[in-house]
């Protein structure tokens, strides 16, 4: 009996036991720590039972105390508007820190919740401000991991004020891809772990306009489509279309 092929997961990333052996650490951390510092930067952290989906990492008005790195899995985070309704601000893969929204008030003010089963490492943000002091070139990374969570901000309101629909979806999709390529994943292949309601909300959108674009660059050959799956077939067009 033929078998249906495995799932590739854009998401993807073996358990590791330390940060030394963690696969997306360079991602999460990228700086030259020697093994003394190694072993005190993992005496910090801590490991959380792995998240279900759409179980929290933490909620709105939860009090700050750590930040999350995600291992495995992925995560959404979202505020409200002032109707109440959910607005997604972001989705977070594997080497990627949720939580800094907090650092400047110590409170939450979005929700962070799992797209899939997610674990994550938590970094108790006071030792780790402690453990920064000693070694400056952590301090370093934490300023410049805030100030890459500043201007992924700023470029999504960029996108959405003066990008067509076609381009908004064209660009988040490049976007995942040069991440996935970051992660060591298969090149050309993607899960998606959000929903295409989730990716209308993201660029401010109609789910039937999402399901409008994503079938035309099926038709011009850019993509694949298979239920979340994207096979990336032209790159280049695909960049072409988001930078015109």
């Amino acid at each position: 009996m033929n078998q249906r092929p495995a799932s590739v997961s854009v998401v993807h990333v073996e358990h590791p036991s330390t940060c030394e052996n963690c696969k997306v650490r360079q991602l999460c951390l990228p700086v030259a720590l020697n093994g003394d510092e190694l072993e005190e930067l993992d005496l910090l952290v801590r490991k959380r039972a792995p998240l279900k989906n759409h179980e929290y990492v933490y909620r709105i008005g939860d009090k700050f105390h750590s930040l999350y790195a995600i291992r495995s899995g992925a995560v959404k985070t979202y505020g409200l508007t002032s109707d109440g309704k959910e607005q997604i601000t972001g989705f977070h893969l594997p080497g990627e820190i949720v939580g800094m929204d907090a650092i400047g008030s110590d409170v939450h003010a979005c929700n962070a919740v799992a797209l899939e089963v997610t674990d994550v490492c938590e970094l108790p943000y006071n030792q780790l401000e402690e453990i920064g002091q000693r070694f400056p070139m952590l301090q370093h990374e934490l300023a410049c991991m805030m100030s890459r969570e500043i201007r992924a901000e700023s470029s999504m309101l960029i996108m959405i004020g003066k990008m067509n629909a076609e381009q908004r979806i064209a660009c988040f999709l490049h976007n995942l891809h040069h991440r996935m390529r970051q992660r060591g994943g298969e090149p050309n292949m993607i899960d998606l772990p959000m929903s295409r309601e989730d990716i209308g909300n993201y660029l401010g959108l109609t789910l039937e306009t999402v399901s409008r674009r994503l079938g035309f660059l099926q038709s011009e050959g850019v993509i694949k489509l298979e239920k979340r799956r994207v096979t990336f077939r032209d790159v280049e067009r695909l960049s072409a279309i988001c930078a015109s």
